[in-house]
């Protein structure tokens, strides 16, 4: 008796650094707590190319990589309630407990056992992705408008990041915000940022290419570092006073160490980009931060609560997320989107399969 073949899908598979791949894995079931998504876009994370380049310790090899994804629900488990075939869902990927201290005081992206997709989880770089009982018991399914367009929904996840960012330094009304680190992280921040209030953006880049692309966004001075006296361009746009808020989405230690200098007494230093364990002390002046009575806070991930209000901004129209979606790609396509990663051509590679 001949057996029955296995339904497959195409996936992008996760076997060890250097070793990811885009091949057939087995169709994932939806049980009774679940969904099933059929995705429709992908894009493509930093930590999806550090997995690749170096590995990741939270990631058991074969796994199907991707978390900042969307598409239509495909099949809706027997004991789920208040979802619908056809309907359009982002997710709010690092699935919490609902348990720890944390999630009870509504922290849950600082949850003590979060489960990603992507990581823990199979993600979404493929052509359908199952949503796990947990994450539907803690609400991390977000619905989205069905007039948003899939690639544009699919950077719901990195700018909900942005918007937890922008909430954690309180960014109100006439703030001028300057943010440190021109890559797609750094330009979203600054777009949030602006949607949040702030009346002037800076944003400093030591990379030409980067600063170059920034360009297209209206931001009201970019400042290249290496050539620049960035304090002093600060200065002078603020009247000598500093930044009300400074935002660092550049992963590296000297930015992080001059952020201090930057902003006025009573402002806000973030630090959004996180360093490499070990190469992660910082070399600060406590005088500023004591005399100045500065708030530093740290920034990680996002709660449904963020993604929601992603999802409102994005809907809005305003927040320029197609000219962060810089390249549309094939899942069969994914070296070349590290590829352009690495060379810093592309702002966010969004995948479809």
């Amino acid at each position: 008796m001949e057996e029955t073949p296995v339904a497959t899908i195409k996936a992008v598979v996760y076997h060890g650094p250097l070793d990811i791949r885009c091949e057939p894995v087995p169709m994932p079931v939806c049980g009774a707590d679940e969904i099933r998504i059929k995705v429709d876009a992908c894009a493509v994370c930093g930590s999806d190319w550090k997995a690749y380049k170096s590995g990741n310790p939270r990631m058991r090899p074969p796994i199907t990589i991707g978390h900042e994804f969307t598409g239509l629900i495909e099949t809706v488990g027997a004991n789920v309630q208040g979802f619908a075939i056809g309907e359009r869902v982002v997710m709010a990927t690092s699935i919490s407990c609902g348990e720890c201290l944390y999630c009870r005081r509504g922290w849950r992206n600082l949850c003590t056992d979060l489960r990603p997709m992507g990581f823990y989880y199979n993600g979404g770089m493929a052509e359908l992705v199952t949503v796990p009982p947990r994450a539907l018991q803690q609400g991390h399914v977000v619905k989205v408008p069905a007039a948003v367009k899939a690639i544009h929904a699919a950077l719901a996840e990195p700018v909900s990041c942005c918007v937890n960012s922008a909430e954690n330094c309180g960014i109100v009304q006439g703030d001028v915000v300057a943010v440190l680190g021109a890559g797609p992280m750094g330009i979203l921040n600054a777009c949030v940022a602006r949607e949040y209030g702030a009346s002037k953006i800076i944003l400093s880049e030591i990379n030409p290419a980067r600063l170059r692309q920034a360009e297209a966004f209206g931001f009201d001075r970019l400042v290249d570092p290496a050539s620049d006296d960035l304090t002093k361009a600060i200065r002078d746009e603020t009247g000598g006073y500093g930044a009300d808020v400074v935002i660092v989405a550049a992963p590296a230690a000297q930015p992080q160490e001059q952020a201090m200098t930057l902003v006025r007494k009573r402002g806000t230093v973030c630090l959004f980009a996180s360093l490499p364990a070990g190469k992660s002390l910082l070399n600060v002046d406590s005088r500023p931060m004591h005399y100045g009575e500065l708030r530093v806070v740290g920034t990680s991930d996002s709660t449904a609560t963020h993604v929601q209000r992603a999802v409102e901004l994005i809907a809005g129209g305003s927040l320029p997320v197609g000219k962060i979606a810089s390249h549309i790609l094939k899942l069969d396509d994914i070296q070349r989107a590290f590829a352009l990663m690495e060379s810093g051509e592309a702002l966010r590679v969004v995948l479809t399969p």
